[in-house]
């Protein structure tokens, strides 16, 4: 975020974390994805130093503020740093208000603590192999069984899959009541008998972010972990959406920032035919258009981050922000690589690794696509 948007106790926030990343963080990060996950000893790290559950009651342990500056300040953090493994994001920008809105007082007595601590890692699973982002298409099912679900189906593509100890899943509890979905979120505890995980699945980037398919052959979920309304999970999804977009939206325009950077310093160090690469025309043309179009993001993101935090919320706005700004990640980090011409295909070169770890950002929160149809809808079209 812009510096004149910050408190003091924000910008000692980030001091914090740089000093959490460079200790915790940036020495581990490549065996971490040489391994293809991260250590799980990093979550309780994370716990120790007050970054999970920010908007969490103080009586379990959390941050006890709903100002989305913290969030967002420990994503760009991490982006910046090139620390793409970690899930941090998904457990406190994600998760988060679900346990804080839905969750009874027993359930937050329950899981919260351990939430905060880092002792509970947390996911939440609703894409399906056959459904992609169409919760109607949705196939794994829960029956009312006595005082418990019975969850059969499989889902894909669930960040901190591997580690999870509380899994929100997305199920068809009453397959009748399809006009309003018919979904039920359940909350899944590790060790329930039928609840088991793949291997991390191997993506072509964001090799040491924890990802994988969990699957469900009969789990008795009890009805104590029942979240929120019956039948009315399609509902609670979707009224959660917009603050996972907003801080997706955020992260890309830090990751824009952070290559554009780089190569700004490559662009002026560089040098070809006697001079620096950056002083011929074309490229001093591409380097003003992306300068540009990083700082108007960054107006209207942060712009949307001080809407979200008065209360001014709207999901359209969050859609336009998550599909604009990832996006523009997208092409700044390709003219980047060009700009730096075979370096820039070098894996140890931070903008290869960006290439390869950004291209997910227009696809999860919701494809770009689906961003759009969500805003044409809104112009009545």
């Amino acid at each position: 975020m812009q510096q004149h948007l910050l408190d003091p106790e924000h910008r000692d926030f980030v001091a914090a974390v740089r000093t959490f990343i460079a200790r915790e963080v940036a020495p581990h990060h490549e065996s971490w994805e040489r391994a293809g996950l991260v250590d799980r000893s990093v979550w309780a790290a994370a716990g120790r130093a007050g970054l999970l559950g920010f908007d969490v009651a103080p009586e379990f342990g959390g941050g006890g503020t709903d100002d989305i500056r913290y969030p967002v300040l420990l994503a760009e953090e991490l982006i910046r740093a090139g620390a793409t493994g970690l899930g941090f994001a998904l457990h406190n920008d994600v998760v988060a208000p679900y346990l804080n809105r839905l969750a009874t007082p027993e359930q937050q007595h329950r899981w919260l603590p351990g939430f905060c601590s880092g002792e509970l890692v947390s996911a939440i699973a609703i894409t399906e192999p056959a459904a992609g982002s169409d919760l109607q298409a949705l196939t794994t099912s829960a029956a009312p069984d006595g005082d418990a679900y019975v969850l059969t189906g499989t889902k894909t593509f669930v960040t901190n899959g591997v580690h999870a100890d509380l899994v929100i899943v997305a199920a068809r509890t009453h397959p009748a009541d399809r006009l309003r979905g018919g979904l039920s979120l359940l909350v899944v505890e590790r060790g329930m008998p039928g609840f088991e995980r793949g291997r991390p699945l191997e993506k072509i980037g964001r090799h040491a972010q924890d990802t994988a398919e969990l699957f469900f052959d009969e789990v008795r979920v009890p009805a104590a972990n029942l979240l929120g309304r019956p039948g009315r999970g399609a509902q609670h999804l979707n009224e959660h959406l917009q603050r996972e977009r907003l801080s997706i939206a955020a992260a890309a325009v830090a990751g824009a920032e952070t290559v554009f950077a780089e190569t700004l310093e490559y662009c002026r160090t560089r040098t070809a035919f006697g001079q620096p690469i950056g002083s011929f025309q074309h490229n001093r043309f591409e380097l003003a258009e992306m300068s540009t179009e990083i700082e108007i993001a960054r107006g209207y993101v942060d712009q949307c981050l001080l809407d979200h935090n008065a209360g001014r919320r709207d999901a359209v706005t969050a859609a336009r922000a998550k599909w604009w700004t990832t996006d523009l990640q997208k092409r700044v980090v390709d003219r980047c690589l060009q700009l730096h011409g075979g370096y820039g295909y070098m894996r140890e070169q931070s903008v290869a690794r960006a290439f390869v770890d950004t291209r997910m950002m227009p696809i999860y929160g919701g494809t770009n696509e689906i961003m759009k149809e969500l805003i044409g809808r809104s112009l009545g079209v």
